[in-house]
Protein backbone atom coordinates (compact mmCIF):
# COMPACT_ATOMS: atom_id res chain seq x y z
CA UNK A 1 0.00 0.00 0.00
CA UNK A 2 2.69 2.43 0.64
CA UNK A 3 4.17 1.65 -2.55
CA UNK A 4 2.11 4.04 -3.98
CA UNK A 5 3.70 7.06 -2.38
CA UNK A 6 7.28 6.12 -3.54
CA UNK A 7 7.15 8.03 -6.96
CA UNK A 8 6.88 12.08 -7.32
CA UNK A 9 3.88 11.49 -9.59
CA UNK A 10 2.22 10.30 -6.16
CA UNK A 11 3.19 12.90 -3.76
CA UNK A 12 2.36 15.76 -6.89
CA UNK A 13 -1.40 13.96 -7.15
CA UNK A 14 -2.02 14.06 -3.18
CA UNK A 15 -0.29 17.67 -2.65
CA UNK A 16 -3.05 18.42 -5.68
CA UNK A 17 -5.89 16.58 -4.34
CA UNK A 18 -5.40 17.94 -1.03
CA UNK A 19 -5.49 21.52 -1.77
CA UNK A 20 -8.64 20.80 -4.53
CA UNK A 21 -10.66 18.52 -1.10
CA UNK A 22 -9.93 21.77 1.03
CA UNK A 23 -11.14 24.21 -1.21
CA UNK A 24 -14.52 22.23 -1.42
CA UNK A 25 -14.83 21.20 2.09
CA UNK A 26 -14.68 25.24 2.65
CA UNK A 27 -18.49 25.00 1.13
CA UNK A 28 -19.16 22.17 3.85
CA UNK A 29 -17.72 24.19 7.04
CA UNK A 30 -19.49 27.18 5.99
CA UNK A 31 -22.93 24.76 6.33
CA UNK A 32 -22.01 23.01 9.24
CA UNK A 33 -21.22 26.79 11.25
CA UNK A 34 -23.96 28.40 10.38
CA UNK A 35 -26.42 25.73 11.46
CA UNK A 36 -24.65 24.93 14.92
CA UNK A 37 -24.34 28.81 16.19
CA UNK A 38 -28.26 28.03 16.91
CA UNK A 39 -27.04 25.59 19.54
CA UNK A 40 -26.14 25.82 23.24
CA UNK A 41 -21.99 26.25 22.80
CA UNK A 42 -21.88 22.62 23.82
CA UNK A 43 -24.18 20.81 21.48
CA UNK A 44 -22.80 23.02 18.71
CA UNK A 45 -19.55 21.41 19.73
CA UNK A 46 -20.84 18.00 19.24
CA UNK A 47 -23.11 18.68 16.53
CA UNK A 48 -19.78 20.57 14.78
CA UNK A 49 -17.36 17.38 15.51
CA UNK A 50 -20.19 14.69 14.31
CA UNK A 51 -20.81 16.41 11.42
CA UNK A 52 -17.70 16.64 9.87
CA UNK A 53 -16.71 13.01 11.11
CA UNK A 54 -19.68 12.15 9.08
CA UNK A 55 -18.53 14.17 6.37
CA UNK A 56 -14.97 11.63 6.75
CA UNK A 57 -17.10 8.37 7.22
CA UNK A 58 -19.38 9.55 3.59
CA UNK A 59 -16.19 10.50 1.20
CA UNK A 60 -14.02 7.43 2.46
CA UNK A 61 -17.01 5.25 1.64
CA UNK A 62 -17.55 6.60 -1.22
CA UNK A 63 -14.11 6.20 -2.43
CA UNK A 64 -14.46 2.51 -1.97
CA UNK A 65 -17.45 2.51 -4.08
CA UNK A 66 -15.44 3.97 -7.75
CA UNK A 67 -17.61 1.69 -9.84
CA UNK A 68 -21.01 3.15 -9.09
CA UNK A 69 -19.71 6.46 -8.54
CA UNK A 70 -18.66 6.05 -12.61
CA UNK A 71 -22.02 4.98 -13.31
CA UNK A 72 -23.66 7.96 -11.84
CA UNK A 73 -22.85 9.92 -14.82
CA UNK A 74 -24.75 7.68 -16.93
CA UNK A 75 -28.42 9.61 -17.78
CA UNK A 76 -31.19 8.10 -16.20
CA UNK A 77 -33.55 10.50 -16.80
CA UNK A 78 -34.57 13.29 -19.39
CA UNK A 79 -35.89 16.57 -19.02
CA UNK A 80 -37.24 18.55 -21.88
CA UNK A 81 -34.21 16.33 -24.04
CA UNK A 82 -31.66 16.88 -21.18
CA UNK A 83 -30.54 13.57 -19.89
CA UNK A 84 -30.04 13.66 -16.49
CA UNK A 85 -27.62 11.12 -14.58
CA UNK A 86 -28.01 10.36 -10.54
CA UNK A 87 -24.96 12.78 -10.01
CA UNK A 88 -26.86 15.62 -11.86
CA UNK A 89 -30.29 14.82 -9.93
CA UNK A 90 -28.34 14.40 -6.32
CA UNK A 91 -26.55 17.83 -6.82
CA UNK A 92 -29.91 19.76 -8.02
CA UNK A 93 -31.85 18.54 -5.13
CA UNK A 94 -28.57 19.09 -3.08
CA UNK A 95 -28.56 22.79 -4.58
CA UNK A 96 -32.10 23.06 -4.31
CA UNK A 97 -31.85 22.01 -0.43
CA UNK A 98 -29.57 24.66 0.14
CA UNK A 99 -31.54 27.44 -1.65
CA UNK A 100 -34.32 26.54 0.66
CA UNK A 101 -32.46 26.37 3.77
CA UNK A 102 -30.19 29.29 3.22
CA UNK A 103 -33.17 31.80 1.79
CA UNK A 104 -35.62 30.20 5.36
CA UNK A 105 -32.23 31.19 7.37
CA UNK A 106 -31.67 34.61 5.99
CA UNK A 107 -35.23 35.11 6.20
CA UNK A 108 -35.30 34.01 10.04
CA UNK A 109 -31.81 36.05 10.79
CA UNK A 110 -33.33 39.37 9.49
CA UNK A 111 -36.44 39.76 10.68
CA UNK A 112 -35.07 37.92 14.05
CA UNK A 113 -37.01 34.93 14.79
CA UNK A 114 -35.18 32.46 17.48
CA UNK A 115 -34.61 28.89 16.16
CA UNK A 116 -36.29 27.49 19.56
CA UNK A 117 -36.01 27.23 23.26
CA UNK A 118 -34.04 25.40 26.02
CA UNK A 119 -37.01 22.98 25.81
CA UNK A 120 -36.42 21.88 22.23
CA UNK A 121 -32.45 21.63 22.16
CA UNK A 122 -32.68 18.13 21.67
CA UNK A 123 -35.01 18.00 19.08
CA UNK A 124 -33.58 21.10 16.94
CA UNK A 125 -30.08 18.95 17.67
CA UNK A 126 -31.65 16.20 16.12
CA UNK A 127 -33.20 18.40 12.87
CA UNK A 128 -29.89 19.61 12.42
CA UNK A 129 -27.43 16.67 12.38
CA UNK A 130 -30.50 15.43 9.65
CA UNK A 131 -29.83 18.35 7.66
CA UNK A 132 -25.83 17.93 8.17
CA UNK A 133 -26.13 14.40 7.28
CA UNK A 134 -28.04 15.90 4.01
CA UNK A 135 -25.79 18.41 2.66
CA UNK A 136 -22.61 16.23 3.67
CA UNK A 137 -23.87 13.45 0.84
CA UNK A 138 -24.04 16.31 -1.48
CA UNK A 139 -20.45 17.82 -1.04
CA UNK A 140 -18.97 14.10 -0.55
CA UNK A 141 -20.56 12.71 -3.70
CA UNK A 142 -19.06 16.05 -5.71
CA UNK A 143 -15.94 16.24 -3.96
CA UNK A 144 -15.30 12.54 -4.48
CA UNK A 145 -15.71 12.59 -8.28
CA UNK A 146 -13.41 15.14 -8.61
CA UNK A 147 -10.86 13.00 -7.13
CA UNK A 148 -11.59 10.27 -9.29
CA UNK A 149 -10.95 12.76 -12.30
CA UNK A 150 -7.38 13.81 -10.43
CA UNK A 151 -5.94 10.80 -9.05
CA UNK A 152 -5.58 6.90 -10.15
CA UNK A 153 -4.45 5.13 -6.89
CA UNK A 154 -7.38 4.85 -4.11
CA UNK A 155 -4.33 5.15 -1.63
CA UNK A 156 -3.40 8.84 -2.75
CA UNK A 157 -7.96 9.54 -2.87
CA UNK A 158 -7.61 8.24 0.90
CA UNK A 159 -4.81 10.57 1.89
CA UNK A 160 -5.82 13.33 0.91
CA UNK A 161 -9.30 13.02 2.03
CA UNK A 162 -7.97 12.49 5.70
CA UNK A 163 -5.84 15.55 5.42
CA UNK A 164 -8.61 17.50 4.25
CA UNK A 165 -11.03 16.73 6.73
CA UNK A 166 -8.62 16.97 9.34
CA UNK A 167 -7.92 20.83 8.20
CA UNK A 168 -11.73 21.26 8.28
CA UNK A 169 -11.79 19.94 11.50
CA UNK A 170 -9.35 22.11 12.93
CA UNK A 171 -10.65 25.12 11.01
CA UNK A 172 -14.62 24.74 11.92
CA UNK A 173 -14.21 25.45 15.37
CA UNK A 174 -12.74 28.88 14.84
CA UNK A 175 -14.85 29.53 11.89
CA UNK A 176 -17.69 28.56 13.90
CA UNK A 177 -17.07 30.83 16.85
CA UNK A 178 -16.69 33.83 14.45
CA UNK A 179 -20.24 33.38 12.64
CA UNK A 180 -21.59 32.74 16.17
CA UNK A 181 -20.16 36.21 17.86
CA UNK A 182 -21.04 38.54 14.63
CA UNK A 183 -24.44 38.20 13.31
CA UNK A 184 -23.35 39.97 10.13
CA UNK A 185 -20.65 37.28 9.24
CA UNK A 186 -23.87 34.63 9.46
CA UNK A 187 -25.61 36.66 6.69
CA UNK A 188 -22.86 36.42 4.49
CA UNK A 189 -22.14 33.02 4.95
CA UNK A 190 -26.24 32.25 4.44
CA UNK A 191 -25.33 34.52 1.47
CA UNK A 192 -22.61 31.87 -0.25
CA UNK A 193 -24.33 28.98 0.45
CA UNK A 194 -27.68 30.67 -1.54
CA UNK A 195 -24.49 30.67 -3.89
CA UNK A 196 -23.13 27.32 -3.95
CA UNK A 197 -26.45 26.32 -3.96
CA UNK A 198 -27.68 27.77 -7.05
CA UNK A 199 -24.14 26.43 -8.79
CA UNK A 200 -25.07 23.50 -7.69
CA UNK A 201 -28.19 23.36 -9.59
CA UNK A 202 -27.20 25.29 -13.01
CA UNK A 203 -23.87 22.33 -12.95
CA UNK A 204 -26.60 19.76 -12.47
CA UNK A 205 -28.76 21.07 -15.26
CA UNK A 206 -25.25 21.16 -17.23
CA UNK A 207 -24.41 24.27 -16.68
CA UNK A 208 -20.73 24.37 -15.41
CA UNK A 209 -19.73 27.50 -13.55
CA UNK A 210 -16.22 27.85 -12.97
CA UNK A 211 -14.87 27.74 -9.31
CA UNK A 212 -12.30 30.10 -9.50
CA UNK A 213 -15.06 32.44 -9.99
CA UNK A 214 -17.12 31.62 -6.85
CA UNK A 215 -13.80 31.41 -4.73
CA UNK A 216 -12.89 35.30 -5.86
CA UNK A 217 -16.16 36.75 -5.02
CA UNK A 218 -16.41 34.71 -1.72
CA UNK A 219 -13.04 35.81 -1.08
CA UNK A 220 -13.40 39.26 -1.62
CA UNK A 221 -16.77 39.66 0.44
CA UNK A 222 -14.98 38.05 3.05
CA UNK A 223 -12.12 40.54 3.08
CA UNK A 224 -14.98 43.25 2.82
CA UNK A 225 -16.46 41.67 6.02
CA UNK A 226 -13.31 41.20 7.59
CA UNK A 227 -12.83 45.13 7.17
CA UNK A 228 -16.01 46.22 8.78
CA UNK A 229 -15.27 43.88 11.38
CA UNK A 230 -12.15 45.48 12.48
CA UNK A 231 -13.14 48.90 11.82
CA UNK A 232 -16.47 48.28 14.30
CA UNK A 233 -14.00 46.47 16.83
CA UNK A 234 -11.47 49.74 16.90
CA UNK A 235 -14.68 52.19 17.34
CA UNK A 236 -16.00 50.47 19.93
CA UNK A 237 -12.69 50.41 21.36
CA UNK A 238 -12.57 54.27 21.16
CA UNK A 239 -15.86 54.96 22.38
CA UNK A 240 -15.38 52.80 25.49
CA UNK A 241 -12.24 54.66 26.04
CA UNK A 242 -13.74 58.30 25.60
CA UNK A 243 -16.47 57.17 27.67
CA UNK A 244 -13.75 56.33 30.55
CA UNK A 245 -11.80 59.61 30.35
CA UNK A 246 -15.38 61.35 30.42
CA UNK A 247 -16.74 60.14 33.28
CA UNK A 248 -16.93 62.62 36.21
CA UNK A 249 -14.09 61.42 39.05
CA UNK A 250 -15.66 60.24 42.21
CA UNK A 251 -15.70 63.06 44.81
CA UNK A 252 -13.26 61.95 47.43
CA UNK A 253 -14.70 61.00 51.22
CA UNK A 254 -14.48 63.49 53.80
CA UNK A 255 -12.92 62.06 56.93
CA UNK A 256 -14.29 62.69 60.02
CA UNK A 257 -12.51 64.28 62.64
Amino acid sequence: MLEVFSTPEAWAALLTLTAMEIVLGIDNVVFISVLVSKLPQQQADRARKLGLLLALVFRIALLFMLTWLIALKDPVLTIFGKGLSWRDIILIAGGGFLIVKATLELHNSIEGEEHGSKSGVQAAFAVIIAQIIVIDLVFSIDSIITAIGMAEDIEVMIAAVIIAVAVMFVSSGPISAFVAKHPTTKVLALSFLLLIGMVLVADGFGFHVPKGYIYAAMAFSLLVEMLNVLAKTKRAKLAHAAGVEDAPAKPQERVAP
